[in-house]
């Protein structure tokens, strides 16, 4: 189907904060003794100038690197790269001596450079120097004296949140949104008060208390899957109903993470039934909703007009997950709420009609070509049915079937949804001109789960019908020679539909006068209204006509569903 769109996709999230680089140069000395340090004094600090790499050195989150430029002597310098919640921190623990003072020195370039030493709870605590961005070498110093029992410090070297650098060998940088550098930042505290409030089938809603410090929590399911936010409150969603989790969540910020909490348990709330909705009439009309703006009017569901008794939702979206699907509403559409959207499906179904989520379209692709996709998509399409009440599925894939996976796909849904899933596909015209293609086979094979093929006559130019003659799109002859092909070929005429466009905007070629759609009715049913191809028999089942789409309908003043809808429900 086409679905030419002015909607746009969200893009990924940005990090927080940019990067910037700091080059530590020329080694790190530390050095001391019982008094200020002396020329004797050794450099207690190991690899100090990089020459070994990062050995001795442990940088958070892989930001370290040494590098042989630039450097300030010798043949080593450290270069960290701070990004998003981490400032870059390298850092060793050193053996001192206890009552004793030490001077800590180094050369910095580069963005804001911090250097200083945890002496944690003894002597002088834990001390700190820095130094704005600079373009040439600078030296940062700071002493610190260790208490009676101290016999090792951790001394380290880190840069600050900023821009990305600007060349090789220095870089510029400022304080979070422009602020002058505060002390070193300490990881919070553990929150606490986690605890689970409203359930669904889907997803678990919890809330903890502020943590002072936090600047954002990891909120963890069963351990693992953390999912990074920035207020007290997270909804975790896409989980399996009447099933219980634990729940975890930590306190980060620039310095770390703190310890998780402890765990609360959650059971998602049992599936919601959708049942199994009206059922599809002997004769029916189809019609393909637009679940986005490409210039169409505007429907909600319940304006769509009430010739239509099956609507096709276009369209699902795929996922990561190689076969998943999964539905966003569209902004443009005008609902407040999807739960409004969910209220409009469940009216339409209590008025007799069958809402259906189609799969694919012109842009839309959905890769089924093995077991495991197979089964992601029926997980994911039978969720989506019972999250919304669909009832059932239809396939528009335009890129490509694998008729063996797309049919395993098909019956592990229905095994889940049950015999009351409408199921409806709709192949463009050269995917349905004989039993070999991909989609006739996989028509053929779920047959017995069917609902009706609409094929798309429409777009293809001049195709074959079943008599071997060549017909072209928009005439009598090419509607009901082409669809005697797949009744010829095996599909009941009850499974047998005419897709074709609502208005000559609908489609790029194409377009059938609704009174031509209703003399092809009338031919394949009747034996009447044929223009120079007669089938040698009638299918008085037929089960109707599909159009895209209610909205393109819509703007042509419901001319077709007027025309052709009311014919559909006279057939024999």
């Amino acid at each position: 189907m086409d679905r030419t769109t002015t909607r746009t996709r969200p893009h990924g999230r940005r990090a927080l904060g940019g990067a910037l680089a700091l080059a530590l140069g020329s080694g790190l000395v530390l050095v001391g003794g019982a008094g200020t340090a002396q020329a004797a004094d050794v450099n207690v600090a190991k690899n100090a100038g990089f020459e070994n790499g990062l050995a001795n050195w442990t940088c958070s989150a892989g930001s370290g690197a040494a590098v042989s430029s630039p450097v300030r002597t010798g043949t080593g310098a450290l270069r960290a790269a701070p990004a998003g919640l981490d400032y870059a921190q390298c850092a060793q623990t050193v053996a001192v001596k206890p009552n004793s003072t030490y001077t800590l020195s180094a050369w910095v370039q580069g963005g804001y450079a911090y250097l200083g030493a945890n002496n944690t709870g003894t002597g002088t605590g834990t001390v700190s120097t820095w130094t704005p961005d600079s373009p040439s070498w600078k030296q940062l110093t700071t002493t610190f004296t260790t208490g009676a029992s101290t016999t090792s410090v951790e001394i380290w070297t880190h840069g600050w949140y900023g821009t990305s650098p600007t060349s090789s060998t220095t870089s510029a940088s400022s304080g979070p949104t422009g602020r002058r550098p505060g002390p070193d930042p300490t990881a919070p505290a553990t929150p606490a008060g986690l605890a689970a409030g409203t359930v669904t089938s889907s997803s678990v809603a919890l809330s903890w208390g502020a943590v002072t410090g936090a600047t954002a929590y990891k909120v963890y399911r069963d351990g693992a899957n953390p999912q990074t936010v920035t207020g007290t409150s997270a909804t975790v969603t896409g989980l399996t109903a009447d099933t219980a989790y634990q729940f975890q969540v930590s306190a980060t910020n620039s310095a770390g993470e703190s310890a998780k909490s402890a765990a609360v348990t959650a059971r998602t709330a049992k599936a919601t039934d959708p049942g199994p909705g009206p059922a599809v009439p002997k004769h029916a009309v189809t019609g393909y909703w637009q679940n986005f703006d490409n210039g169409a009017a505007k429907q909600k569901l319940r304006d769509v007009q009430a010739a239509y008794d099956i609507i096709a939702v276009s369209f699902a979206d795929s996922t990561a997950t190689p076969g998943q699907i999964t539905f966003n509403l569209d902004p443009a559409v005008g609902y407040a709420s999807t739960a409004d959207f969910k209220a409009d499906i469940a009216a339409k179904k209590a008025a007799g009609k069958s809402v259906i989520l189609s799969v694919g379209g012109e842009k839309g692709n959905v890769t089924i070509n093995s077991d495991a996709t197979a089964t992601a998509f029926a997980d994911s399409a039978y969720a989506l049915m019972q999250e919304y009440g669909f009832n059932g599925i239809d396939i528009d894939l335009e890129h490509g079937v694998n008729a063996t996976y797309l049919t395993k796909a098909l019956r592990q849904l229905s095994a889940k949804a049950g015999s009351s899933m409408v199921l409806t596909m709709a192949p463009q015209t050269i995917d349905m001109q004989n039993t070999s293609s991909e989609y006739f086979k996989t028509a053929l094979a779920v047959k017995d789960i069917l609902t009706v093929v609409n094929t798309q006559y429409y777009n293809s130019g001049s195709m074959l019908g079943c008599d071997g003659k060549v017909y072209s799109q928009g005439s009598v002859d090419f509607l009901t020679a082409l669809a005697c092909i797949q009744l010829q070929g095996g599909l009941a005429p009850s499974q047998v539909g005419l897709g074709v466009p609502a208005s000559t905007r609908g489609a790029g070629s194409g377009y059938v006068d609704p009174q031509i759609v209703n003399n092809a009715l009338d031919c394949l049913t009747k034996g009447t209204g044929c223009g120079t191809f007669k089938p040698a028999q009638t299918w008085p089942t037929l089960r109707g006509a599909m159009t895209w789409s209610t909205n393109w309908d819509a703007t042509a003043g419901n001319a077709w569903s007027n025309a052709v809808g009311a014919h559909v429900h006279t057939l024999p």
